[in-house]
């Protein structure tokens, strides 16, 4: 049986949800984990047998959208907005992936695109997927952006989502995922936190 521990970033103090005005956290998680959305079941979303035979910790976000991996190739974004008047989620998602795009297209990235509700793509492949927790008059936005995570790595653990994007059209992990990397980009990333966060706080300040 995989144990599901709880994904309680937005209430860890990396980011204040009571403290006023905007913030934005990058995080570069220290091993692989598995991250199960809101509604997800470990049975159906993950491949069990080989999560706990390699001892993948597990977590449950608050949010909704299909399970992700993240790990030390991957760049977890986190923001928060306070907005007394709560808009359909589609307005955050634009507004902060519009940011991400913006910045990615800075660092000489080409081809980069939204894609579906909330995805950024190169091509017509996903690099970012993201999902909004929303409480009270906080919006909590978190993606994770794939810089050089082996797609392989995805298939192992997570089987094909019960729910996709128009886009997908039925496509597998390999298929359908790409990375910076495996797109043809050599990026630093500390370079591309600086410039996600200038984008992202310019937009989030407005």
């Amino acid at each position: 049986m995989v144990e599901v521990l709880a994904y309680d970033l937005p209430d860890s103090g990396l980011i204040d949800p009571l403290a006023e005005g905007p913030d934005w956290f990058f995080w570069v998680p220290d091993q692989v984990y598995l991250v199960l959305g809101q509604s997800n079941r470990a049975l159906r979303s993950l491949i069990t047998e080989l999560v706990i035979a390699d001892k993948v910790p597990v977590l449950k976000r608050p949010s909704g959208g299909e399970s992700v991996i993240l790990s030390p190739k991957t760049l977890v974004i986190a923001v928060r907005l306070i907005s007394e008047k709560l808009e359909n989620p589609r307005v955050y998602f634009k507004q902060v992936n519009g940011a991400i795009i913006q910045g990615l297209q800075n660092m000489g990235i080409k081809e980069v695109g939204y894609r579906g509700i909330s995805d950024i793509t190169i091509g017509n492949k996903k690099i970012l997927g993201s999902s909004i927790y929303r409480k009270k008059s906080m919006v909590f936005y978190h993606a994770v952006l794939n810089i050089s995570e082996d797609i392989s790595l995805i298939g192992k653990y997570l089987q094909h989502p019960p729910k996709e994007p128009d886009y997908r059209k039925g496509r597998d992990h390999s298929d359908f995922v790409t990375s910076i990397h495996e797109a043809g980009y050599s990026i630093d990333v500390d370079e591309l936190v600086a410039e996600l966060g200038a984008r992202i706080g310019g937009s989030v300040n407005r």
